[in-house]
């Protein structure tokens, strides 16, 4: 850890830092558990101007879930500016073995996060996904957001990039089209927004936590579909959600649509392996 970073959060917390041992924090940051005169934080830094904006929209997605008192997360600690990034220091939850009973539990929470509605989709602000942008304006309908607000985005970043060509990309007017015939209705629903394997954990205590977050108001099967795309979620786990929230399990077809998105953000961040599943899944739906 840097001398200036140690500094910086000695003076935030008014307490020296004892020790600093970097853990696994993402594809896109620095990660520390810290100890401050033996309290244990967790330590994200991100370097670069960008580093604020990202950890900014992070520190607000956290308290945003927190606040609904559905499902847990790490308590944000401090958010800080320095010349060369930015830190965002977090209350430290030490990881557990998942059971079934604690996954039944982290699923039938998620569907109570899910409960929370809001007027349109969007955000109040635009955040990211990974170092990605992700835009947020609101919109009126699901198919409309989805469309215009998500996938556009990715299929133009991706063109540019010659990744994908003009010709393998739909327009935006087709896809919200399609979206109508093909998405489920629903109210926009409060969601993590990027709920793959990593961006979870279950505490030693049993209780399930959400991190890193990339809110909005959409719909639900967005974080059911990403938590399929990679693995790492039980069978328990979805046993929990649909004992709680059975209305709101999408089918198979509606799952594969909503991956569409995150294998896009995947695409442009990792590269051509992710091109064949794009395209596979935009030529059976578009």
């Amino acid at each position: 850890m840097k001398p200036s970073l140690k500094q910086h959060i000695a003076q935030a917390m008014g307490k020296e830092v004892s020790s600093a041992v970097p853990v696994s924090g993402g594809d896109i940051s620095l990660a520390y558990k810290i100890d401050l005169e033996g309290e244990g934080l967790f330590c994200k830094y991100h370097k670069g101007a960008q580093g604020f904006a990202m950890l900014e929209a992070e520190k607000r997605g956290l308290e945003a879930i927190a606040a609904t008192g559905t499902i847990r997360t790490p308590q944000v600690m401090h958010l800080g500016k320095l010349d060369h990034g930015a830190c965002l220091l977090l209350e430290y939850v030490e990881r557990g073995h998942p059971s079934d009973q604690s996954m039944a539990r982290f699923g039938e929470q998620l569907a109570g996060l899910h409960t929370y509605k809001h007027s349109s989709f969007g955000w109040d602000t635009d955040n990211f996904i990974g170092s990605l942008t992700q835009t947020n304006t609101p919109r009126k309908t699901w198919p409309e957001f989805y469309a215009a607000e998500r996938l556009s985005p990715q299929l133009r970043m991706a063109c540019d990039k010659g990744l994908l060509s003009r010709d393998e990309v739909p327009g935006e007017n087709l896809m919200e089209a399609r979206l109508r015939d093909l998405c489920s209705e629903t109210r926009p629903s409060l969601i993590h927004g990027d709920l793959w394997g990593g961006n979870y954990l279950i505490s030693t205590r049993g209780e399930g936590y959400l991190i890193d977050p990339s809110v909005s108001y959409s719909h639900p099967g967005m974080d059911l579909a990403m938590s399929r795309l990679f693995g790492g979620f039980s069978p328990a786990f979805y046993s929990g959600y649909a004992s709680a929230a059975s209305d709101l399990m999408p089918e198979q077809d509606e799952i594969e649509l909503y991956q569409l998105y995150y294998l896009l953000v995947h695409l442009n961040l990792f590269g051509l392996s992710y091109a064949g599943s794009v395209k596979r899944i935009l030529r059976r739906f578009f």
